[in-house]
C-alpha cells in the first residue's frame, strides 16, 4: 500500500458531533478552516490548496477501498444531509472520483413512492445497502423522516401511521429509537456508518442560488421548491440539531462539516472516509499453504502451455 497523508486526529475530533455532547449549530463556523495557512491564502490560492489534499486524501480512499473489497467483511454505509445549495452532489462527485465504480453505489431518496409508503420509513433505505466489501452512499437518507417531515408535519397525513402511533415530540423520540438501533444493529453486523451534515451558512446558500440563477448552464440546478424552503430556515436549522444530537453514537457518528469553502469541505469528507476505513485495520486475505500450491501448480501450468 502507498504511504499517505492523512487527516490530522484533531480534525477529525474537531468536526465531530461528540456522542453525549449538545451541539450547537449556531456555534459550529460554516467558514471553518482545518490549517491556519488556509486564512493567509487568497481564494484561488485557497482553492488550490483544498484540491492538493481533496486529491491525497481520495487516493488513499481509493487504496482504502481495495482493502475494503478484498476482506469482504465490512462495508461502509455514508450518509450525506444538509441543506440545499450546500454541495452534496459535488462532493461525492468529487471524493469517490478515484473510487473503482464496481465496489460503490450511490442512492439518491427523494419523495417516496406509494409502495415506499406502505412501509416503515426505514425500509426504502434498507433495501439499497451495500453489501459486503463495498461502499454505499446516500444522499439524503432514513434522516429526512425526523427533519422535512418535522419542518412539515402535515407530511405525516400520507404516511398511514395507525392511528396509536404519537404525534409531536413523542414521535421524533421514537424515531430517534428507531433509527439508533438500526444502525446499532448495522455496525454490529460490519457495516461502518458514517454521516454528514454539510453546514453551510444562510448567506452562501443565497449566494449559490443567486450563482444558479445568473447562471444559464445551471439554471437546470434551481428549483422554486428551494426557495420555499429556505423560507423554513430556522426551524430546519433546529431539527438538524437536534437530530444530530439524538443520533450521533459511538457506532455511527455524525460530522459537521464547514460548507462554505467548497474545496475544503470536500477534502474535509475524504478525509474523514478514509480515516474511517483505516480505523478497521484491514489487511489483505493471507493465502494459506494448499492456496500457494495450487497457485503455483496454476503457474507451471501457464508456462508450459
Amino acid at each position: 500500500m502507498t504511504d499517505h497523508v492523512h487527516i490530522d486526529e484533531d480534525v477529525v475530533r474537531e468536526l465531530q458531533a461528540e456522542p453525549g455532547k449538545k451541539v450547537k449549530l449556531a456555534r459550529r463556523d460554516t467558514r471553518w478552516l482545518p490549517d491556519r495557512r488556509f486564512a493567509d491564502l487568497e481564494k484561488s490560492e485557497r482553492k488550490a490548496m483544498g484540491v492538493e489534499r481533496l486529491e491525497e486524501f481520495v487516493e488513499e480512499l481509493a487504496d482504502a477501498q481495495e482493502l475494503l473489497y478484498a476482506s469482504n467483511c465490512y462495508s461502509l454505509l455514508v450518509v450525506f444531509q444538509a441543506m440545499d445549495a450546500a454541495g452534496k452532489d459535488g462532493t461525492i462527485k468529487h471524493v469517490m472520483s478515484g473510487v473503482n465504480p464496481q465496489g460503490c453505489q450511490v442512492f439518491s431518496f427523494k419523495q417516496p413512492s406509494a409502495e415506499e409508503l406502505d412501509h416503515t420509513f426505514l425500509w426504502r433505505c434498507m433495501r439499497a445497502l451495500p453489501e459486503r466489501g463495498r461502499i454505499g452512499i446516500f444522499n439524503r437518507s432514513y434522516y429526512e423522516d425526523v427533519l422535512v417531515v418535522r419542518v412539515h408535519p402535515d407530511i405525516l397525513e400520507h404516511q398511514q401511521l395507525p392511528p396509536d402511533v404519537p404525534r409531536g415530540k413523542r414521535l421524533w423520540e421514537q424515531r430517534y429509537d428507531d433509527i439508533n438501533s438500526f444502525e446499532r444493529h448495522l455496525d454490529r453486523n460490519g457495516t461502518k456508518v458514517v454521516k454528514f451534515f454539510l453546514h453551510v451558512s444562510k448567506d452562501e446558500q443565497k449566494q449559490r442560488f443567486l450563482d444558479r440563477l445568473n447562471d444559464p448552464a445551471k439554471h437546470w440546478k434551481f428549483s422554486l421548491g428551494d426557495l420555499a424552503e429556505r423560507a423554513h430556515w430556522d426551524a430546519y436549522q433546529d431539527a438538524y440539531e437536534e437530530c444530530i444530537n439524538a443520533t450521533s453514537t459511538p457506532w455511527a457518528p455524525w460530522y459537521v462539516i464547514p460548507a462554505d469553502h467548497k474545496y475544503v469541505m470536500r477534502a474535509l469528507v475524504a478525509g474523514v472516509l478514509a480515516h474511517t476505513v483505516r480505523g478497521l485495520d484491514l489487511r489483505f486475505p493471507e493465502v494459506t499453504d494448499e492456496q500457494r500450491a495450487r497457485l503455483e501448480a496454476a503457474r507451471v501450468q501457464l508456462e508450459g502451455e
